[in-house]
């Protein structure tokens, strides 16, 4: 994978009026590109050949030496000695108010940047309180280094205080994991951990450190960071599957691309909107490849799967030649594995060779990298042996105006998610980050802004963790430029899992719009109880909510309120005029539901518009 640039980091500081300290103020100034780079690499290299005293010391040139500007975590007892090393390095810390907000800033982070996120803790509660986040990014392919600390190596096994298997506990939801056992190779350890989060098909790893390991003396620099040359993957294709696929493309009356999470990761947005482009086919995305083609751009029909636009869907049941790049056809997207694409050949690009044919046969398997395989197919079509796609073009808009994905309004009814999205949406700028929670409020976010850049829409998918947007809204913050907008979309459950991470934004000074759609529900479990459990809302209604704006206000933030269509306009100017952390409680119609919708197992070409359809 090429090597994505790298926006500068902004950790604000209440000492400035601008929410900024001397350095970042420095560095906000416009600068020489080339200086600034041979000046980050110089810094890469002192800290790659310098001698460290400790292991603690190591473990933060490694950090250093991989060009990390930012880590986030919760101080501990075993983590100490790491810390104290951190107070004298150049990578700042943004301390979070729980661990697991720790883990999704630096989830966020990662996304945004492009390069592992880095989170911190201590051991027991404090390593196990990791382990969602960790989970969260093995299961959406995130690059992100977690490190640990531990007892020390001779209490390990006899249940000393704040002793957890942190290695055993991490090892099924980690891309690799280690236990540090050596002051002189701690810091060869990290800098491994670093490189393999991001090589190949990226993902989590952990680095578990003792205190005696990062307390103990070494005088052996890290060097720089390198993933082990087995973990390095071929990133061109097989010639003969990339011809294979390449006929069966040309040969396609409707052909149709389908671009996942690995597009984005493998930073093949490029390629893949050229390929599209060029040979007219119609693209539809997964969730998290939500991005990857321009939205408002006639060939895109939206994102597929249990919530995706029925034209995406439609698309999907209807074609005869599936382009999918970079996605593990999860059962999110598939619905029925039996019936999805029914009649396509299935072409799958792939880094990891894992994922081929694992959920959906595909008959034409391309191992490789996005980016480089794109080309490939590219080059074998040719311009002038392309598809003729203009009859199935023609039918993709015609679905697109048979399912419009539209809502009505009563201005005396409840106000309606959906008109909050797109209020915001039309008053922000096109390459702002959006980070969700989980639940309904993720869906219309989804649904209802149009996403044009890679990279700005932040959420989980495959765990599906609530209370994910604000400390992923903190991480993004925290690795965006600081003209580029943030907002969270949460919902009344989810934000008040990690609700205490506000503390942090407004430490921080951060300037981000938290956007709270309040239905006094778990709105997704609402609706399933509804629709397949007889309306009994067992354990899903929330009617014990706080007030969100007057919370906001408490811990130091700008709290605003939404209750009917008069306050929208007023609120959304003023919330995003705010210049630090807002909250608004847009309190919404707690009776909507989230369609299309194609029910678990179903065909996505058999997607309910309404309930009595499901």
């Amino acid at each position: 994978m090429s090597e994505p640039a790298t926006p500068d980091a902004a950790s604000p500081d209440e000492g400035d009026p601008e929410g900024r300290t001397d350095d970042e103020q420095e560095r906000s100034e416009p600068t020489d590109s080339t200086e600034t780079s041979e000046e980050a690499a110089a810094a890469r290299e002192e800290a790659a050949t310098r001698a460290p005293g400790s292991g603690a010391e190591a473990v933060i040139a490694a950090l250093e030496a991989a060009g990390v500007e930012t880590a986030f975590g919760v101080q501990g007892g075993a983590i100490m000695p790491v810390y104290d090393a951190l107070s004298a390095s150049t990578v700042d810390h943004v301390t979070m108010a729980h661990e697991q907000g720790a883990v999704h800033a630096a989830d966020a982070y990662g996304i945004v940047r492009g390069d592992p996120g880095v989170c911190m803790a201590t051991s027991g509660p404090g390593a196990t309180n990791l382990v969602t986040g960790i989970a969260d990014a093995s299961m959406d392919s995130d690059a992100m280094l977690a490190l640990t600390g531990q007892v020390p190596s001779d209490m390990v096994g006899s249940d000393a205080f704040q002793e957890t298997d942190t290695v055993g506990v991490t090892a099924p939801v980690t891309k690799h994991n280690y236990f540090a056992n050596d002051s002189d190779e701690v810091g060869r350890t990290v800098g491994e951990a670093f490189a393999l989060a991001n090589t190949g098909r990226p993902g989590p790893t952990l680095v578990d450190l003792p205190k005696d390991i990062t307390f103990g003396e070494t005088d052996r620099p890290v060097g720089e960071p390198t993933a082990p040359d087995r973990a390095v993957p071929d990133l061109e294709a097989d010639e003969e599957q990339v011809e294979a696929a390449a006929r069966a493309i040309q040969n396609a009356e409707r052909p149709l691309c389908l671009f996942g999470g690995g597009v984005i990761k493998g930073d093949a947005t490029e390629q893949a909107r050229a390929f599209a482009r060029e040979f007219e086919i119609p693209v539809v995305t997964t969730m998290p490849g939500i991005g990857s083609f321009p939205e408002d751009d006639d060939l895109c029909l939206s994102w597929a799967g249990m919530h995706g636009t029925g034209y995406a869907n439609m698309a999907i049941t209807h074609t005869d030649c599936l382009i999918a790049v970079g996605t593990r056809f999860d059962d999110r997207l598939t619905g029925g594995v039996d019936t999805f694409a029914p009649e396509a050949e299935v072409v799958h690009v792939d880094i990891d060779p894992a994922e081929i044919s694992k959920n959906v046969h595909a008959d034409y398997p391309v191992i490789g990298d996005a980016a480089t395989v794109l080309d490939q197919l590219d080059a074998a079509i040719g311009y002038g042996d392309a598809p003729d796609t203009e009859s199935w073009c023609a039918q993709c808009d015609e679905w697109r105006e048979e399912y419009p994905m539209d809502y009505a309004i009563d201005p005396d009814e409840p106000v309606k998610p959906q008109f909050v999205v797109e209020a915001f949406d039309a008053a922000m700028d096109d390459d702002a980050y959006v980070t969700t929670g989980v639940g309904q409020h993720q869906m219309w976010a989804a649904q209802y802004w149009t996403y044009r850049e890679p990279r700005t829409f932040v959420s989980s998918h495959g765990l599906g963790t609530m209370g994910y947007g604000l400390p992923a809204a903190i991480g993004a913050r925290v690795a965006a430029d600081d003209d580029r907008e943030v907002i969270s979309f949460e919902g009344d459950g989810s934000f008040l899992m990690t609700i205490q991470e506000l503390s942090v934004a407004v430490r921080e000074n951060l300037d981000i719009t938290v956007v709270v759609l309040n239905n006094e529900y778990i709105g997704m479990v609402r609706q399933w109880q509804d629709a397949f459990f007889e309306g009994n809302h067992m354990a899903s209604q929330y009617d014990w909510m706080p007030e969100f704006d007057t919370l906001a206000e408490a811990f130091g933030a700008k709290g605003f309120r939404i209750d009917e269509y008069d306050d929208v306009e007023d609120v959304v100017e003023a919330a995003l005029a705010y210049d630090g952390p807002s909250v608004v409680d847009a309190h919404i119609d707690p009776e909507e539901n989230v369609y299309p919708m194609v029910a678990s197992g179903a065909a996505n070409g058999q997607f309910a518009l309404a309930e009595d359809q499901l």
